[in-house]
């Protein structure tokens, strides 16, 4: 996983900060982030912090609750080559400042990062919260490889109920200070090393086909909703694991070690070193999964992540828990409504992943 996601288990009980105020613009708007995509695995947008801004590239992460970004004690190892390649947040350059003074970790199925809670003013666009509490990171010896990552941070947006230190949440403010048309984001992925987008404040039409289905959050922490049934093509019916988290900083699909196992068998796949991987010319049965009772279908070409030779890689994993993550490989096929108002989640097939048809030269 490049992006974190918190155990699913682990229930949080959010601790008093202060709170800060916001300034709230003349009116409620819609915010597009573009998402650089890097290799189909990482997506990450652009952010400001501090007067003047500090511009930081982060991964807008669905599976946790926490800004932060580095400080330059957070760069790894002497090259200096290595300390260009992330920016890093200098509070001795903004005015607007604030220590806190209160230790900060959080733990991801990637690694672990930690520092100090501290606050000053945060831009996304034009939506602005001043006197945010977020994290600047000065330890990622257990972050393994962040100097070569593509991103400076992480933005969660999942629920307080998992912010580490119960600070408030992005979205959270964003909401509750009017800023939004509505308590809602939507999330395009690109494919191909295609450009991505989060809207905050609703959704973009011109990103998916057709109307959304909606799941009601079956979490009071994660964008998680209750799973019926893992099902591939005619072969393979489980109900097995009960809730799917939807994770955008995750790569791929995730799921219980022994019903992973199981899926990867009937598949045909193969382990070589952590990867599963299949013939390319194989015709593999879709990978559904059922939510609100509709099933949500990943064909070979979309489960394919890289060809090498005659094998493919596919974007699938296992865990040792007892949900499922359905990450970048998911949220590629599917547009995803995140429904913070309602508690609620909408799919709707992304314009990218509706089916081609071939060309009609009549």
């Amino acid at each position: 996983r490049e992006a974190p996601s918190a155990d699913f288990a682990s229930s949080l009980t959010p601790a008093a900060l202060s709170m800060f105020s916001a300034e709230v613009p003349p009116s409620a708007v819609t915010e597009e982030v573009v998402l650089h995509n890097f290799l189909d695995v990482v997506y990450s947008g652009e952010i400001e912090i501090g007067t003047p801004g500090q511009r930081f590239r982060v991964v807008f992460d669905t599976g946790s609750a926490n800004l932060w970004v580095p400080t330059p004690e957070a760069i790894a190892g002497p090259s200096l080559l290595n300390k260009r390649r992330h920016q890093v947040y200098r509070n001795e350059l903004s005015s607007t400042f604030e220590d806190v003074e209160e230790a900060f970790y959080i733990s991801y199925g990637s690694g672990s990062v930690s520092g100090l809670y501290c606050r000053d003013d945060l831009h996304i666009g034009d939506l602005a919260l001043r006197n945010f509490t977020f994290a600047a990171v000065d330890n990622t010896t257990h972050f393994p490889r962040f100097e070569r990552k593509s991103y400076d941070g992480v933005l969660g947006l999942g629920f307080r109920a998992i912010s580490e230190g119960g600070v408030p949440t992005v979205m959270q403010q964003l909401a509750e200070t009017g800023q939004l048309d509505e308590p809602v984001f939507g999330f395009y992925l690109g494919a191909k090393g295609g450009p991505g987008q989060l809207v905050l404040g609703g959704v973009d039409p011109a990103h998916f086909v057709g109307d959304f289905n909606f799941v009601d959050v079956s979490h009071p922490g994660f964008w998680a909703a209750r799973l019926d049934r893992v099902r591939l093509g005619e072969a393979l019916n489980m109900s097995i694991a009960q809730n799917a988290l939807v994770d955008s900083g995750t790569s791929f699909i995730v799921g219980p070690e022994d019903e992973v196992e199981v899926v990867a068998k009937v598949m045909g796949a193969m382990h070589v070193g952590d990867s599963y991987v299949v013939r390319c010319n194989d015709h593999l049965p879709g990978l559904a999964f059922t939510l609100g009772g509709r099933d949500y279908v990943l064909e070979t070409n979309d489960l394919i992540i890289e060809a090498r030779g005659p094998l493919c890689m596919l974007g699938l994993a296992s865990m040792p828990a007892q949900f499922w993550i359905l990450g970048d490989v998911f949220m590629r096929k599917y547009y995803v409504q995140f429904d913070w108002g309602r508690r609620r989640m909408g799919f709707a097939l992304s314009a990218m992943g509706k089916p081609q048809r071939p060309p009609n030269f009549v």
